[in-house]
């Protein structure tokens, strides 16, 4: 059996999707929903599964260790990814403690085990983007979701757990299943429909003098080529570590803006407007991926460029489509 945490939320549902595409259904589901209406409960829609478990419920069976035979595999999606919450015990329990216990959990019966981790925890991106240790200690993020992150990265290193287990630094991910998150969507997805009904799109000025509007940038990359990643380390169980995904290629914000208009049949039209002060002093203008320790890893398949990607996203975000 493989459990998927965080399986009705964005890259969760699409790892649950991929599995089902190769044929594995022995799968227990695990996610928390917020009433009978939740936007998430769309995500495992025809997908093929076991067993659905509340968060809260999992984690009592791991600590009460009531069930580990014949479980294959962790792939730990769960977490609050909100950049702007500053409920600080909320994220130390649900991202850091969670999670420690998980692996703990999986250590002691020898599971594979693979979460999620973030490119947020390289804050400015001062100390670079490597995904090594020396660089990782010398992380400052730049928001409490990124510190939850970096918390547990740091604790599976003085710990000595890391070279058993697997963290991947996710960067700027998009695509299908994404509708639940609301502001947390993807740019495209919050734009697309603007983009079909009135011609234009809205983007932060900067607030750098090194960037001009909209040319801050980013690593982006589809939400089919992170999955893809993360199935690289279940069909790898020697590997472990902690892994960049992304395309390690960095693109503008006007970039993406022109691949959605093209990807619409529209001119690019852009208007900019002041990015709002609680942003300003966390904001990321530079990410890119370090990606030569995947690659050196045995990781092979290149991601799909920008345009091609958006072109696939509008495709979904028209027919309302998941994946």
């Amino acid at each position: 059996m493989i459990i998927v945490t965080g399986a009705a939320g964005f890259i969760g549902s699409c790892v649950v999707a991929e599995c089902n595409a190769r044929g594995i259904e022995d799968i227990l589901v695990v996610d928390h929903y917020d009433g009978p209406d939740d936007l998430k409960k769309r995500n495992l829609e025809n997908k093929k599964y076991v067993q659905y478990c509340d968060k809260a419920d999992f984690l009592n069976l791991v600590k009460t260790r009531q069930f580990a035979h014949s479980i294959e595999c962790v792939i730990h999606m769960g977490a609050c990814s909100s950049t702007t919450l500053n409920d600080e015990q909320y994220f130390q329990e649900n991202n850091f403690e969670y999670t420690k216990t998980l692996a703990q959990w999986a250590l002691e019966h020898n599971i594979r085990f693979i979460y999620a981790s973030s490119a947020a925890t390289y804050g400015d991106g001062s100390a670079g983007y490597k995904d090594d240790d020396a660089t990782t200690r010398k992380c400052r993020p730049l928001n409490l979701y990124g510190w939850s992150k970096q918390n547990f990265d740091l604790w599976a290193m003085d710990n000595n757990v890391l070279d058993k287990i697997v963290g991947l630094k996710f960067f700027n991910v998009f695509g299908p299943n994404e509708n639940h998150k609301g502001d947390m969507r993807s740019v495209v997805a919050k734009s697309y429909a603007q983009v079909v009904e009135e011609g234009k799109m809205r983007l932060f000025k900067s607030a750098h003098p090194d960037y001009g509007d909209g040319e801050q940038k980013r690593d982006f990359i589809y939400v089919k080529d992170a999955v893809d990643m993360v199935m690289f380390f279940v069909d790898h169980p020697n590997i472990n570590g902690l892994f960049n995904v992304g395309t390690g290629k960095a693109q503008t914000w006007n970039e993406l803006a022109e691949a959605l208009f093209a990807a619409v049949g529209q001119k690019p039209n852009i208007e900019y407007f002041e990015m709002p002060d609680v942003l300003k002093e966390r904001y990321q203008y530079f990410t890119q991926a370090e990606m030569s320790k995947i690659r050196k890893a045995g990781y092979t398949k290149e991601c799909a460029p920008l345009k091609k990607a958006v072109a696939d996203y509008a495709t979904y975000l028209k027919s309302g489509t998941y994946l």
